[in-house]
């Protein structure tokens, strides 16, 4: 918990330096918070017009915008959603009454820790330019696994943590979220398995050793937002995603690890246009990477208030600290690519890849959307027997049924994804399309396709639950020489494309697994800001070229506080 005093003195030191009612909020909300599942219903059943779910997170301004405008028609919606309304109307202050918000340290009370009708922070400034918001964080997570491929073990974890976000002159805000956790009870084995369900927290450099069972993590940032919102620059890192995708995204998903970046954003309504260019940690079979990094851009446009047309294209640069040739935020980057100044002579390193996506809502309750993604397009080759080694695809198709079977606040989402092989991977191995060895894109593996249907159900704004089904088919493997080289590659391991160009791409050749995967999750706040999560996933693995099935369970009860 060390690094808990050092960001304390650097809040206090950015307090100082920026003291200056600014109200704008052009800090970000974070991208899992329910209030996009909340928006995402809200435009789905015709509330709100205009909103976009291709790109998060957004500002805080832009949805007090969507929370007035969903006020302005909330004769319109279930008793359920007003009852979100008037918890998101003082969570977020969108009348600006400082008799919605709780100060802890400017008034210290135990009624205060337990208001239930308040917004609670820990401390709270403003003035005529600046305004400044402190929480603390803490939680404790009890697992319990019990599997043929995980074992059985135990796990009690703790985290504490500061999070702050500020504004001045309605134009610049800064945000930061630090914390610290450790294993309170269990053994290092008992913590590999959390490691290996936890993607977010196997990928802190704390616990590369296995002895040790601490994790710190972060996210932070700066931005610039022009006041009209026609600009916005950030400089940082938080999680993003980007694509139309219900559950998870072909393009960059909800579930990658944060990294960070430099981000340009320019809005109209007709179109919203982004770029970035960050760092990633890389790794080529193992080995860590000096320099890895990232450029992507994604162009939407707005047919109209129910369709909307999306590009998305990136390329991951390895071996290269810095390049100019892809730092030009106006450019295509596959021609960048072709046109780059010399990394070496592999011509071949970088990894380039091109979406496209469209949304449709051909009525009111009922939105429809179509992905492709293309991983190192060579249009020379498209039409010929090479076609399938070079040129790799992933499409997806979805649908997001908003009261479906008539039921009031029932949200059903289907989603068809298939990956072919070498998806994401690279001839290289060092530009897989992937940040500590966990997939930038969509969680599947090469040479897999996956039926998904996710069941939401918020009973009340302080219950929700929410039912996941996967069925996955993958396959992958490789054919050895009798010196142990590998002569041919299925294309199902991310992180390994040897053999790639002399291997043939047969989807779902190789060695042959389904998965039936079933989630359930459910969220409780007896307190306003104090949670209770109850969390269990079952898999079953069939893996068929070994006629052999394993079932894996693990359950998961957090408590935890944030104010």
């Amino acid at each position: 918990m060390k690094n808990i005093a050092k960001i304390s003195f650097a809040v206090l030191l950015f307090l100082v330096i920026l003291k200056g009612n600014s109200y704008a909020q052009v800090d970000l909300v974070e991208m899992h918070d329910y209030i996009y599942t909340y928006l995402e219903r809200m435009y789905n059943n015709g509330i709100i017009q205009s909103y976009n779910s291709s790109i998060s997170p957004i500002s805080r301004g832009s949805i007090i915008k969507y929370l007035s405008e969903i006020r302005e028609n909330q004769n319109k919606i279930s008793a359920t959603d007003k009852s979100f309304l008037k918890k998101y109307l003082v969570e977020y202050n969108v009348d600006n009454n400082d008799n919605n918000e709780i100060s802890f340290l400017s008034k210290p009370s135990l009624a205060n820790v337990f208001n239930n009708e308040k917004q609670k922070y820990l401390y709270i400034y403003k003035d005529s330019t600046f305004n400044f918001y402190l929480d603390g964080l803490g939680n404790f997570t009890e697992r319990i696994f019990r599997g043929d491929s995980l074992g059985n073990h135990k796990s009690l974890t703790g985290e504490l943590g500061i999070r702050f976000r500020a504004n001045y002159n309605d134009i610049v805000a800064a945000y930061l979220q630090v914390s610290n956790g450790d294993q309170l009870s269990g053994t290092p084995e008992d913590f590999e398995a959390v490691k290996k369900t936890n993607p977010k927290i196997n990928a802190t450099g704390s616990i590369s050793d296995f002895t040790r069972t601490f994790f710190d993590r972060y996210e932070g940032y700066l931005r610039y937002q022009a006041k009209t919102n026609w600009v916005a620059v950030s400089v940082g890192r938080y999680g993003l995603s980007q694509g139309a995708g219900f559950i998870d995204n072909l393009f960059m998903s909800k579930n990658s690890i944060p990294f960070d970046f430099v981000k340009l954003d320019l809005n109209s309504k007709i179109f919203r246009y982004s770029y970035l260019y960050g760092s990633l940690r890389g790794d080529s079979l193992g080995k860590n990477l000096d320099s890895k990094s990232i450029a992507s851009h994604r162009l939407d446009i707005n047919v109209s208030n129910s369709c909307r047309i999306g590009f998305f294209e990136s390329i991951i640069i390895s071996n290269s600290p810095f390049s100019f040739t892809f730092l030009n935020p106006i450019s295509f980057l596959t021609s960048a690519e072709f046109n780059k100044a010399s990394q070496g002579t592999n011509k071949d390193i970088n990894n380039s890849l091109l979406g496209f996506d469209v949304f449709v809502k051909p009525a009111n309750k009922l939105s429809l959307q179509g992905s492709l993604l293309v991983d190192d397009l060579k249009f020379s080759t498209l039409f010929t027997s090479e076609s399938s080694k070079i040129n790799k695809f992933g499409i997806q198709g979805g649908a997001f049924w908003t009261d479906a079977f008539t039921v009031p606040n029932l949200n059903l989402k289907l989603e068809y994804t298939r990956l072919s092989a070498f998806v994401y991977s690279h001839s290289s191995n060092k530009s897989t399309y992937t940040n500590w060895d966990y997939s930038l894109g969509h969680a599947l593996p090469p040479n897999s396709d996956e039926i998904a249907a996710q069941l939401e159900y918020p009973i009340s704004s302080r219950l929700k639950m929410k039912v996941d089904y996967k069925f996955q088919r993958s396959a992958d493997g490789f054919v050895k020489d009798a010196n142990g080289n590998i002569i041919e590659n299925y294309g199902g391991e991310i992180s390994n494309s040897t053999a790639q160009y002399q291997s043939t791409s047969t989807f779902l050749k190789g060695d042959r697994k389904n998965r039936n995967i079933v989630e359930i999750n459910l969220e409780f706040e007896p307190i306003k800001q104090y949670y209770i999560n109850i969390n269990y996933v079952n898999k079953i693995f069939d893996n068929i070229f070994e006629s052999r099935s394993l079932k894996d369970n693990y359950f998961t009860v957090t408590a935890k506080v944030e104010y």
